[in-house]
């Protein structure tokens, strides 16, 4: 079992360095549908505020979802036009797949996306980022939902937002602020290890993202927004609404069951090497003692209420031993998720048992104490009797705790086993890279860096199909096919 100071996969946050004026430090991507009328003036904009306020170099990536207008010659055009600028076309449909396969395929160290609408002010891009390029935190998001906000919109819609941001507060137990605002950045690094993780190809594949990242305990900076709504919106929101509370559930009962792995994304406990390299500290100590203490006390008032019930028809001893009983099961169910983080059903009969032979010392000693009181006095009141079972309790609780640690939950470092190896070093994902993709019509190449100067030719470049005109070739050989990313994203039986 790993502890919550245990490396994960992902380093330590770094401030990222200073690179070559040519080199894109943010990948802002727009995905779109249909969008032929509002892509150019969006991506004109978005550009030309890129260029007077954002300090590092930058590339805006056009995903197309399969548009059947004019919308992949017009991101062809821009892409010829402007060096920043690069086309993505996509033969499916689905926000979140086209999100997954560019950032999947992307070189830049902080990705981003928006909405074509540019409802967002743009003011909020470089509040967004900085955190990320800090390494202060590992995702971002703007929330209209903020008391800083200014949020222009229809009622039904500023309904629709909080009542689902309620659902998933209640349902996912999720303490960001607003999922849906179209306005997010991500690390490189936590992409290649968050986004396979993410089923979703649609509208929740964001939800659904930052629900695993908190969970797994990354930072996620939230910056207030200035956002007005796009009345032409063409988002269907009944079906959206349906899609995504499906979506909560699926990911709730994941993680309810332990299905995902999430500690591929658990980082160092601190920034600073000094604090990995000290002796001497028990590992997870500090976070265990909390949680067992908090199990420890409802465990108590669990106990305490079950042998007043039934000694309101059994003796003490027979009702302290039901009542210690039902409330050691599920104090070891409890410790087991909760204090010392072991998730999904392996070893769940072993530790039972093991907390059952617990249960048995604890049972001794408040049975004993019971016997002594018993002894000293012939009629104790019933207070007197609790009174004695809570002492008797406190000393068992401490027991418990050392017990639980060193023997049915311990770390494998702790029980005298040899240590793990290190982490093999990161290393960025392959599976979008031209030698992990099969060959053929269905593969595509990673998107391409365009250099500062004399750029050489890229399947982008649409310079030499502007002698014949060929507006098909162009659309063809200046964007790019989807390489499906899971086998069920290309099943025609299935509804997603």
């Amino acid at each position: 079992m790993r502890s919550d100071s245990s490396p994960g996969n992902l380093p330590a946050r770094e401030h990222l360095p200073a690179t070559d004026a040519g080199t894109a430090v943010l990948d802002v991507v727009i995905p779109v549908y249909n969008e032929e009328k509002d892509l150019q003036p969006c991506v004109l904009r978005l550009h030309e505020h890129l260029k007077r306020t954002f300090p590092y170099a930058f590339r805006i990536t056009v995903a197309d979802n399969a548009s059947t207008d004019s919308t992949p010659q017009v991101a062809a055009r821009l892409a010829e036009r402007i060096p920043e600028v690069r086309s993505f076309r996509l033969e499916q449909k689905g926000r979140g797949r086209a999100l997954r396969t560019v950032w999947s395929a992307s070189d830049a160290p902080v990705l981003a996306y928006m909405d074509v609408d540019l409802s967002t002010d743009l003011n909020a891009l470089l509040p967004l980022v900085a955190p990320l390029i800090s390494g202060h935190s590992d995702l971002a998001i703007g929330s209209r939902l903020s008391r800083s906000s200014r949020v222009v919109r229809g009622a039904k819609r500023e309904f629709i937002s909080r009542t689902y941001n309620l659902i998933l507060r209640g349902s996912l137990q999720a303490r960001f602020s607003d999922a849906q605002c179209g306005f997010k950045a991500i690390r490189r690094d936590v992409a290649q290890e968050l986004l396979p993780l993410v089923e979703d190809t649609g509208w929740f594949f964001d939800t659904e993202m930052l629900v695993l990242a908190e969970r797994a305990g990354l930072r996620i900076h939230e910056v207030p927004v200035d956002w007005v709504d796009d009345p032409d919106s063409t988002v269907h929101i009944v079906k959206t609404a349906t899609d995504d509370l499906k979506g909560v559930w699926r990911v709730g009962r994941a993680l309810a069951t332990g299905s995902l792995s999430l500690d591929r994304l658990t980082r160092p406990f601190g920034d600073d090497p000094r604090d990995r390299e000290l002796t001497d500290v028990p590992k997870g100590l500090a976070r265990q003692l909390v949680g067992f203490c908090v199990v420890g006390g409802l465990s108590t008032l669990f106990y305490l209420l079950l042998y007043s019930g039934f000694r309101s028809f059994c003796g003490a001893q027979a009702a302290n031993a039901l009542a210690l009983l039902v409330s050691a099961v599920a104090n070891t169910a409890a410790n087991r998720r909760l204090t010392f983080g072991v998730r999904g059903p392996g070893g769940a009969v072993r530790h039972q048992a093991q907390g059952l032979v617990v249960f048995g010392i604890g049972l001794a000693l408040t049975s004993g104490s019971l016997a002594a009181l018993n002894a000293a006095t012939d009629d104790p009141s019933h207070s007197t009797e609790l009174a004695v079972l809570i002492a008797a309790n406190l000393a068992a609780t401490v027991l418990r705790f050392l017990l639980f640690r060193a023997w049915v939950f311990p770390d494998r470092r702790d029980a005298g086993q040899p240590p793990s190896p290190e982490p093999a070093p990161h290393r960025p994902d392959t599976r979008f890279h031209p030698a992990a993709v099969r060959q053929g019509a269905d593969a595509h190449p990673p998107l391409p860096q365009r250099p500062a100067a004399a750029p050489s030719p890229s399947p982008y470049d649409t310079a030499p199909l502007r002698a014949d005109g060929a507006v098909e070739r162009a659309r063809r050989d200046s964007t790019m096919q989807l390489q499906a990313v899971r086998p069920h994203d290309h099943d025609p039986r299935n509804a997603r």
